[in-house]
């Protein structure tokens, strides 16, 4: 299932539905200095699932990244008793029924993965609170739902729906996504910071992953806050 991307970075894109809308999804593994692994952006827990992240070490952080990331949190609790969960700011509230870490993301990254990667909480989106992240060793950005990347040869459904919410054939903002900047300059802030990071690839949450020249598509995505 795990796709390797660099010695210390995999990817697991799966078929998801949202609302009955198959938007696909991704989870992101990280194996930390000390062997742990953190994941990001749990998908559906599956037997096989667990067998390969075994092999590749012990899950000690989960985190979810945004406050819609939480689909499959419950699973992964059950499954990692151990292992530290952790929220964007607003989430822990709206999911009681979770176990979290007692603070939230920030700017600042927890002890753990401090060094491996870097991370930044997107100001002027309140409801979505995103948290992006640098993996530092593979130069690669990695987002959730701030941008999507859906292709012409997407499945005929997705293009339909995505056109409509301005998504298709494109890496950039839906249309969803631009009605939740209650703030745009506090956003373009934010996009500001994170084009200071030295990056290359963009992992999405959601279609397909960028490979190479991140900093200008990440610009030109975002050009429509200047």
């Amino acid at each position: 299932m795990l796709t390797q991307l660099h010695e210390n970075l995999w990817i697991c894109p799966v078929p998801y539905r949202v609302f009955g809308f198959p938007i696909g999804r991704q989870l992101v593994v990280v194996r930390l200095p000390t062997g742990g692994l953190w994941l990001q952006s749990p998908i559906p827990w599956t037997p096989k699932l667990r067998s390969e992240l075994a092999h590749l070490g012990e899950v000690r952080h989960v985190v979810a990244p945004n406050g819609y990331h939480d689909e499959c949190l419950k699973e992964f609790q059950a499954e990692y008793p151990s292992a530290s969960f952790h929220a964007a700011p607003g989430l822990a509230a709206k999911r009681r029924d979770l176990r979290f870490a007692t603070a939230p993301l920030t700017d600042t990254p927890y002890p753990d993965w401090q060094g491996t990667l870097d991370q930044h909480l997107v100001r002027g989106m309140p409801k979505f609170n995103e948290v992006i992240f640098l993996h530092r060793a593979s130069r690669s950005l990695i987002i959730t739902d701030i941008a999507m990347n859906f292709g012409h040869d997407s499945l005929w459904i997705v293009k339909l729906v995505m056109s409509l919410n301005g998504g298709v054939g494109r890496f950039g903002p839906t249309g969803f996504a631009r009605k939740l900047m209650a703030d745009r300059s506090a956003v373009r802030a934010s996009i500001d910071t994170i084009l200071t990071w030295d990056f290359d690839r963009i992992i999405v949450g959601h279609g397909d992953n960028i490979a190479t020249n991140g900093p200008r598509i990440l610009r030109e995505a975002f050009a429509f806050l200047s």
